[in-house]
C-alpha cells in the first residue's frame, strides 16, 4: 500500500468511527469510566480545621511539627488497546477481514478516549510483543495508532494472548481500562488473565468470522492455515472433519468465556457481519446498569 492509498484509508477510518465515537459513545465511554477517585498528592504543614485523620505520623515525628498527606482527585485514564495481529486475524469470508474490524473498534475506542482527555497506548501481539505503542493524548497520537493498525505487519503468525498480558502487566504500573481485542483461538491465558484483572479494567472483545462457527460443505477446497502458512486440499463434505473444525471452534469460545468470567472480567462477542456499533453499545448500557 503506498502512501497515498494510506492516508485515503486512515482518513476514511478516521470519519466512520469519529462520527460513532462523537455521537453514541463519547457519553457512553465517559459514564463507564471515570477518574480513580483520590490519589495522593502533597505533604504540608497543619491548619486549623484540617481533618486529624489525614495526619502523616512520619513526617510529623520527622520535622516536630503536624503535617498532613493531601489528595487530589484524579480524572486522567490511560485507555490500552492489546491487539492481537496473528495470521489469524487476516481471515474473512464476507466483506471484512477480522483484522479489519479490530481497527475501526480501535479507532472509535480511541476516539472516545481523547474526547474525555485520556491517553491512548497499543499493544500489538502475536506469540509474542511485536510492538508497543506508549500512551499519549491527542488526536495525532490517535491517527498514528490507526495508521499502525492498517499497516503493520508481524514477524510472526503465531497466538499467545498469555505472553501479551504478562508483558503488559509487567510494565503498567497504575490502573487502566484495557480491552484485548482478539479472535481468542487460544486456550494457554487464565492465569495472566487473572493476574492482570486484579489491577486493571480488562475487557476482551472476540471476533469470529461465521465460517469458523460453521464449515459449509463445499466439497474439496484448498484451505490455507494463516498461522503455520501451509495450504491443504480440505474434504469439507465430511461430517468428520466438520465436526471437529466444530469442536475445535466451541472449545477456545468456552474457555474464552469462562476465563474471563472467572477473573471478573468484561467480555462481548461479535460476528464480523454484524454492528460492532450496536455490540459495543450494548456492552456498555449492560455495564453502566
Amino acid at each position: 500500500m503506498d502512501t497515498q492509498q494510506l492516508l485515503k484509508k486512515v482518513r476514511r477510518i478516521e470519519i466512520k468511527t469519529r462520527r460513532l465515537s462523537n455521537h453514541i459513545f463519547s457519553g457512553e465511554y465517559h459514564s463507564n469510566f471515570k477518574g480513580r477517585g483520590m490519589t495522593f498528592s502533597e505533604v504540608r504543614a497543619y491548619e486549623i480545621g484540617d481533618d486529624i485523620r489525614a495526619i502523616d505520623w512520619n513526617v510529623t515525628a520527622k520535622l516536630n511539627e503536624p503535617h498532613i498527606k493531601v489528595f487530589e482527585e484524579e480524572r486522567e485514564l490511560t485507555l490500552m488497546l492489546l491487539v492481537d495481529v496473528s495470521g489469524s486475524e487476516n481471515f474473512g469470508s464476507r466483506n471484512q477481514l477480522k483484522r479489519e474490524m479490530i481497527t475501526e473498534i480501535c479507532a472509535t475506542l480511541a476516539f472516545s478516549a481523547i474526547q474525555n482527555n485520556d491517553k491512548v497506548g497499543v499493544l500489538f501481539f502475536s506469540d509474542k510483543v511485536e510492538k508497543f505503542i506508549p500512551p499519549a493524548k491527542g488526536k495525532s497520537h490517535t491517527l498514528r495508532i490507526i495508521r499502525e493498525l492498517i499497516e503493520f505487519k508481524p514477524q510472526s503468525t503465531k497466538t499467545n494472548i498469555s505472553e501479551a498480558l504478562r508483558f503488559f502487566s509487567a510494565f503498567q504500573k497504575r490502573r487502566a481500562i484495557v480491552f484485548v481485542l482478539s479472535d481468542f483461538m487460544d486456550t494457554r491465558y487464565r492465569d495472566s488473565l487473572k493476574i492482570a484483572s486484579r489491577k486493571h479494567d480488562l475487557t476482551g472483545i472476540r471476533i469470529f468470522d461465521p465460517r469458523e462457527e460453521e464449515l459449509p460443505n463445499l466439497g474439496l477446497l484448498p484451505l490455507k492455515d494463516p498461522e503455520s502458512g501451509k495450504t491443504h486440499w480440505v474434504n469439507t463434505s465430511s461430517y468428520k472433519l466438520r465436526a471437529k473444525l466444530r469442536k475445535r471452534f466451541n472449545d477456545s469460545k468456552a474457555y474464552y468465556l469462562e476465563s474471563f468470567l472467572r477473573s471478573g472480567s468484561g467480555e462481548l462477542s461479535i460476528r464480523i457481519d454484524q454492528s460492532y456499533a450496536l455490540a459495543l453499545l450494548g456492552y456498555f448500557k449492560k455495564r453502566s446498569r
